[in-house]
């Protein structure tokens, strides 16, 4: 089984980020649990722009999204930048809308979209408050397009106010609290993960689609 996690640091590589230690650490910890796990970083590719699954010439999304596709976990990793998510973080989000409209991303039996039966996890760093505010979106977003949340499936680094240090430097690697929720949050994906491979989702949504319209008057104005 495999987990993937996306590291939306604005850096890249070979600059160092604190965003990346902490989603090494993740992964290291899914490894010890039977899982191959990849961490990639999302500002070494050139990801358009967009709320389709391929924007075109140039754009190696598409290649992201043969990972996404492979995986049963899937970690979003996020800064904060002026107490918000990353504008990395957020493109992967607006990418992963095309699920709604790409029928190639949703099952053809059951109408299920492509990330039924995988679980979704959030990581946030960074010395200013939002990592709250940030797990929040991330994990609505997931649910939203079809992942499995788990309980406890964030974990957090937030240095002090206004400070420059951050998860490495700052000390989020010996602290309990990041230390405790980070096991949380592998250890819960693991279960879940393992736990939908063996069960996975009946709900047959193309089903519910008819009984939707049989009880409706009117589709929706958009």
């Amino acid at each position: 089984m495999k987990a993937l996690i996306i590291n939306c640091t604005l850096k890249r590589s070979p600059d160092f980020s604190n965003t990346g230690a902490m989603a090494e650490k993740a992964a290291g910890q899914l490894e010890e649990q039977g899982f191959e796990t990849e961490v990639i970083r999302l500002n070494d590719y050139k990801v358009l722009t967009g709320n389709s699954s391929d924007e075109g010439e140039g754009d190696q999304w598409p290649f992201i999204l043969e990972k996404i596709k492979a995986c049963q976990i899937f970690i979003i990793a996020t800064p904060i930048w002026m107490g918000n998510l990353a504008s990395t973080s957020q493109k992967v989000i607006e990418r992963l809308d095309a699920i709604f409209r790409d029928e190639e991303l949703s099952s053809k039996e059951n109408g299920q979209y492509m990330p039924y039966n995988k679980v979704g996890g959030c990581l946030v760093t960074g010395n200013e408050d939002g990592a709250h505010s940030c797990a929040a979106q991330v994990l609505w977003a997931l649910q939203e397009v079809g992942f499995t949340i788990p309980p406890n499936v964030n974990a957090y680094w937030v240095g002090m106010a206004g400070g420059e240090k951050d998860y490495v430097e700052g000390g989020g690697e010996r602290y309990l609290y990041t230390n405790k929720t980070l096991r949380y949050m592998t250890t819960n994906l693991a279960w879940f993960a393992k736990l939908l491979a063996a069960n996975p989702i009946g709900t047959n949504l193309l089903e519910e689609d008819k009984k939707a319209e049989a009880e409706s008057d009117a589709e929706d104005d958009e």
